[in-house]
């Protein structure tokens, strides 16, 4: 029975007549409806005619929700409302579950198993109409999916309807993208919220990467419990994820009468159903994000708000890509705190200042402008749009992210050289995985796929088959590219589908581990499992609860898709609104049969599980795998550039990023690692391995085979040239030994390299050869060409004009120290033009005195050299002397050397300085002449008793 009385309370039904002129003259229509209106539950049932009414026409929806939470609750509150059981009017579907009758006609289904259905059936064979709710959030997949709807609507089928949904969003902008769709506002009961400021008393550290200061999640349960003795109703805290929700549960303990839920996206189904239905109690409800606007909890009055959120983030310098602690935007402060009076007037304790709210972010970021773009990049070429350009997205993708994903997806062969998808590359987009770890299920366990019982050592991975993925931006920092396909379109054989080289195929055994691995890398699994990638699959397959039903389900659809290249076999329908409740138990992984755990357990007493078959797969022959090696292979061709070895106390990855284990870490001690979650801790140039797997260096050369190299290499080390020939795995060196018969060339770069580094120091140098290089630097500063540029730079850089031939006879250090450089800087004066002759006229090294001395001039001060003279040797002379034009600044010096007095205007010297000088010297220095007239006495170098002589 349709229970019209709580539709008929629903704000949004106001809005429905207007949503339905919309979609009759447009055929598009954006839709904003506060929280709580009933946009999610009532508007889909109004659109498919299940609400009853003469001329109802029978409609196929299709609802997309960002979360899988949110689809599961949206499908179950409609098929509450209908009177019904899901999956019979009202369906969902999401990764691994299907809950959808015969006769269903409104399915929730999450944005990416909408992604997948458009890339299967561009037309979207019978469906009338499609809702994209909370598109507000700006997720991707969202994001994607009306792009594509839009690109459908307009190319194949323009009766398709299209209704953007959300609490708040930029309503023009998506009127804009979807052809000027009409806005339509549903004006909910609005109840006032109080707002309390309530900042830590003193200062918390501020989030970075995945850590939260522990000193304010204790305040967040210390606000929570003043909430609870301040405030009547239920408190809805909003925390960034799942960790941190746990240790605000441990924080808070026992709370007496009070229950205290912990609500996210791998939460029980028990505990999201309870959250979503009046508790006979006061409860504490502990949620991430997801219970911002997509899910409706019923009896709370106070929201508690930490003001974090997690939002994806590339760190392409290292390779890294990961969800990131960031301040929450103050769109989904508003949004959270609305929570609190969605049924009465409410509270909502902010924990951070009133001073610090201008400062936060308008709005969250959106993922396309922050995230990974690889999935992205492949669903694009999919739909035979490489580069994005032809898609309606509110922003467009940044070109250097989308660079970076077609070189990852081009060394799996997911596109070939122009952007295109390959057959593979399709294959990959099929599986509802990240590209990344689609290329390891189809290496390691596809049919045909096998690894090879001993890799010959030093084989490199051919190309296009197994090469390493670029580290985040593309090229690997050492230089090698990832394998390229050729051009034409298609993938070469090899790269479609060949994968790894070696044996034939995988047993059954070897596909189940596989499978169960890469179900544990697409789901970040509890931190208690640990960061051994072994012992986390061991400790999966004994683990109950919500994340071993869905890694379970995970794994057989994985399992599917591989063995009969249709993942939705690994789904199938369970219809558990039909009387026979077959599909229920279809689907049921905690029944007291036990059997869904059986087909899994690989982990039992028995150590079946633990070692797989790999090997032909006519006769059964070949060599059993452990799930160890397994487990590390997977790991290894997902991310190979993260493939790491031992170096002194951390690990350095091919990438060229350095790692380190957690003290305590099962992997301490392995000679090579395939890290598969990392993230860089506060202050720290180094990645933390957060998971990973040991590997042999045969695997690691196998995965990274892309980036595996022999070569010479000369370069400048340790003040000399070292030659050595290298054999490296990207920036790991495997092997190395030296080199006698160096290429002249690389040594003559290695020179070079010495010189720039050093400086012309190395070279043999005397005083004369560093006064002709200042000399030649006072006059390229004074007169230009064609006198030469002799600074460092542009010395090496014509090194061939006047260190040859000495620098190419020479092999190392010591054969710099016997080049001349005074006489090769010679090779760069101007003899062509015949200025070289003018050298000594223009820039001398001496210039005579009146008292008949040769004086070296000091070039130290290109912009005016220095003349350094005792003064009685200046007498008689009228003006400052000049060398090209500049006169010299001289230093009059004491009969002791002393600088008396500076000027580079002899003559005002003489009539206005000279005095005060000559009465404080010739007291001193009596045997020294000190006439009266200067300008007109005698120069000397020598005393009174010398000059009467």
């Amino acid at each position: 029975m349709i229970r019209y009385d709580v539709l008929d309370a629903l704000p949004v039904r106001g809005a429905l007549p207007a949503l339905h002129d919309a979609l009759e003259e447009h055929g598009t229509a954006v839709l904003v409806a506060p929280p709580g209106t009933g946009k999610t539950t009532l508007v889909p049932l109004a659109l498919a005619g299940l609400l009853g009414g003469e001329g109802a026409p029978a409609r196929r929806v299709v609802v997309a929700e960002p979360r899988r939470i949110a689809a599961r609750a949206a499908a179950r509150r409609m098929a509450w409302l209908l009177g019904e059981r899901p999956g019979a009017s009202v369906g969902y579907t999401v990764r691994g579950e299907r809950v959808v009758g015969r006769h269903a006609r409104v399915e929730v289904v999450t944005t990416g198993v909408l992604l997948q259905r458009l890339q299967r059936d561009q037309e979207l064979t019978g469906v009338d109409a499609v809702v994209l709710d909370e598109c507000h959030e700006r997720h991707l997949d969202a994001d994607t999916s009306a792009a594509f709807l839009w690109d459908v609507r307009q190319a194949l089928r323009p009766e398709l309807r299209l209704v953007a949904a959300s609490a708040t969003t930029d309503a023009e902008g998506w009127s804009r993208l979807l052809g000027g769709a009409p806005v339509v506002e549903a004006h909910g009961v609005s109840y006032p919220v109080e707002t309390v400021w309530a900042p830590p008393a003193r200062a918390v550290r501020p989030p970075h990467g995945m850590r939260v200061d522990p000193a304010l999640l204790a305040h967040v349960a210390s606000v929570v419990r003043r909430a609870l003795a301040e405030r009547a109703g239920d408190v809805l805290c909003f925390l960034p994820g799942v960790g941190e929700i746990s240790r605000v549960a441990g924080f808070l303990g026992a709370l007496g009468d009070v229950d205290v839920l912990q609500v996210h996206g791998r939460a029980p189904a028990a505990v999201q159903d309870a959250v979503l239905a009046p508790g006979a109690r006061r409860r504490v409800v502990l949620a991430t994000s997801v219970a911002e606007s997509s899910l409706t909890v019923p009896g709370v009055r106070v929201v508690v708000d930490a003001g974090l959120a997690r939002e994806p983030r590339v760190d392409h310098a290292r390779g890294l890509s990961a969800l990131t602690t960031v301040r929450a935007s103050r769109a989904a402060a508003r949004q959270r705190a609305g929570r609190a009076g969605r049924e009465a007037p409410g509270v909502v304790y902010r924990c951070w200042a009133e001073a610090e709210d201008a400062r936060l972010p308008r709005f969250p970021a959106p993922e396309i402008k922050v995230a990974d773009l690889t999935a992205f990049a492949l669903q694009a070429a999919c739909w035979g749009d490489p580069d994005a350009s032809g898609l309606a997205l509110l922003d467009p993708p940044p070109g250097g992210a989308m660079t970076a994903a077609r070189s990852v997806l081009e060394a799996v062969g997911a596109v070939d050289c122009a952007g295109r998808a390959t057959e593979r590359g399709v294959r990959l987009s099929r599986l509802g995985l990240h590209p990344r770890l689609g290329r390891a299920l189809l290496d390691a366990a596809g049919p045909g796929s096998g690894v090879p019982p001993r890799a010959a050592s030093g084989a490199a991975a051919p190309a296009g088959r197994s090469g390493a993925l670029p580290p985040g931006t593309g090229a690997s920092p050492t230089g090698t590219s990832a394998p390229r396909q050729a051009a034409g379109g298609t993938a070469r054989p090899d790269a479609a589908g060949a994968g790894v080289p070696g044996a034939g195929g995988f047993r059954s055994g070897g596909a189940e581990v596989v499978a169960e691995v890469v179900g544990l890398l697409s789901e970040e699994a509890p931190r208690e499992y640990g960061d051994d990638l072994v012992s986390v699959l061991r400790a999966a397959r004994r683990g109950g609860g919500a994340y071993g039903a869905r890694w379970r389900a995970e794994v057989r659809r994985l399992r599917a898709a591989v063995e009969g290249g249709d993942d939705r076999r690994g789904q199938r329908a369970t219809a558990q609104g039909d009387d026979s409740g077959r599909g229920r138990r279809a689907t049921a992984q905690g029944d007291d049969s036990g059997r869904g755990r059986r087909a899994t357990a690989q982990g039992d007493d028995s150590g079946r599980g633990r070692r797989a078959a790999v090997g032909g797969g006519d006769g059964g022959q070949g060599e059993r795998v452990g799930e160890d090696v397994l487990a590390g292979l997977v790991a290894a061709l997902a991310f190979p550039e993260r493939v790491a070895r031992k170096d002194g106390g951390s690990y350095l990855m091919v990438s060229g990023t350095r790692a380190e284990l957690p003290q305590g870490s099962a992997l301490r001690g392995a000679p090579w690692i395939a890290v598969a979650v990392a993230d860089r801790p506060v202050g720290r140039g180094h990645a933390r391995v957060q998971l990973g797997a040991a590997v042999d260096e045969e695997t690691a050369r196998l995965a990274a085979g892309a980036l595996l190299t022999e070569r010479d290499e000369v370069h400048w080390a340790d003040g000399d040239v070292v030659a050595r020939r290298v054999e490296r795995l990207g920036a790991v060196e495997l092997a190395v030994r030296p080199l006698a018969d160096a290429d002249p060339v690389l040594v003559r770069g290695a020179l070079l390299e010495g010189l720039r580094r050093e400086g012309f120091g190395l070279l043999r140098r005397s005083a004369d050869a560093d006064l002709l290089r200042k000399r030649l630097v006072f006059l390229r500063h004074r007169l230009g060409e064609p006198w030469p540029d002799v600074t460092d730079d542009a010395l090496l850089a014509r090194a061939d004009e006047w260190l040859e031939p000495e620098l190419s006879r020479a092999r190392r250090r010591a054969d710099l120290g016997r080049i001349d450089a005074g006489q090769a800087l010679t090779r760069l004066l101007p003899w062509a033009s015949g200025e070289a002759a003018r050298l000594d006229e223009l820039a001398p090294e001496r210039i005579p005195v009146p008292s008949g001395s040769r004086i070296r001039i000091d070039y130290d001060d290109p912009e005016q050299p220095v003349l350094a003279v005792k003064l009685q040797e200046m007498f008689g002379l009228q003006r400052s002397p000049e060398i090209a034009g500049v006169p010299l600044l001289v230093h009059l010096l004491s009969p002791a050397g002393r600088p008396a007095a500076v000027t580079a205007d002899l003559a005002s010297f003489w009539k206005d300085g000279y005095t005060g000088v000559r009465a404080e010297l010739r007291g001193r220095y009596p045997k020294h002449p000190w006439p009266k007239d200067p300008a007109t006495a005698e120069p000397t170098r020598y005393t009174k008793a010398r000059l009467g002589r």
